[in-house]
């Protein structure tokens, strides 16, 4: 299978490089068309960064799936904060619909987009489950909007609305790009934070250790 990893921002990126590269994956950089990408032919997976923003992010998707027709499934990967109590830090959410709840529409009720997340590959990780590590998998809905989330307040809000149990930025961005062009898609999160007060210094100290626990899961899974 041809899968596009895009992660959105450089610090993720690199600190899933890395992770994957430890791991000895055999990797090999390049570019497609303005875009630096790293590919893993052994691993039949390319990585790039989305940038931040479900605008950006949806614009290097779009141009990526132009130049690589043969992309079977797209994966967002990146960190978020916990919407929910039974989420630790560390712990990683399989998204099964990316749902945008940042749409301020005030003529009817409100506009809660939500994508679903591709099946085949949620079941492929569920069949993957229980794994030997020190984090936890969670499935459900991810919160997905531009916007920072640091106070309990707006973050139960987030919640009630949505249902998600993590909350970020780009998801729902790359959701549309892939449902555009027929492509699979589906939202991996790993828990920096918990959408709170400490949201921001939780992020900088829990975030190479985030993306190294989201490079293990895919790694068990394209290894199958």
């Amino acid at each position: 299978m041809s899968t596009l990893v895009i992660i959105p921002t450089q610090k993720e990126y690199d600190y899933f490089l890395k992770s994957l590269i430890i791991n000895k994956s055999q990797c090999k950089q390049l570019s497609i068309g303005k875009l630096p990408v790293v590919k893993f032919p052994g691993l039949g997976i390319t990585v790039s960064c989305g940038g931040l923003g479900k605008v950006q992010f949806a614009i290097h998707t779009q141009y990526l799936l132009h130049n690589i027709p043969d992309c079977e499934l797209v994966i967002c990967a990146g960190a978020a904060g916990a919407l929910v109590d039974n989420l630790a830090i560390g712990d990683v959410v399989v998204a099964t619909e990316t749902v945008e709840h940042d749409i301020h529409n005030r003529f009817g009720p409100p506009l809660l987009p939500k994508f679903r997340g591709a099946e085949t590959a949620v079941s492929q990780i569920k069949s993957l489950l229980p794994m030997p590590n020190s984090f936890r998998v969670h499935f459900g809905p991810i919160a997905s909007g531009d916007e920072d989330v640091i106070d309990t307040q707006r973050k139960h809000e987030i919640q009630a609305l949505t249902g998600g149990m993590a909350v970020a930025w780009e998801g729902a961005g790359g959701a549309r790009a892939c449902a555009f062009n027929d492509v699979p898609f589906i939202e991996i999160r790993g828990i920096s934070d918990g959408a709170n007060s400490t949201a921001s210094s939780d992020y900088e100290n829990h975030l190479e250790s985030v993306m190294q626990n989201i490079a293990t899961l895919i790694l068990s899974w394209v290894d199958v």
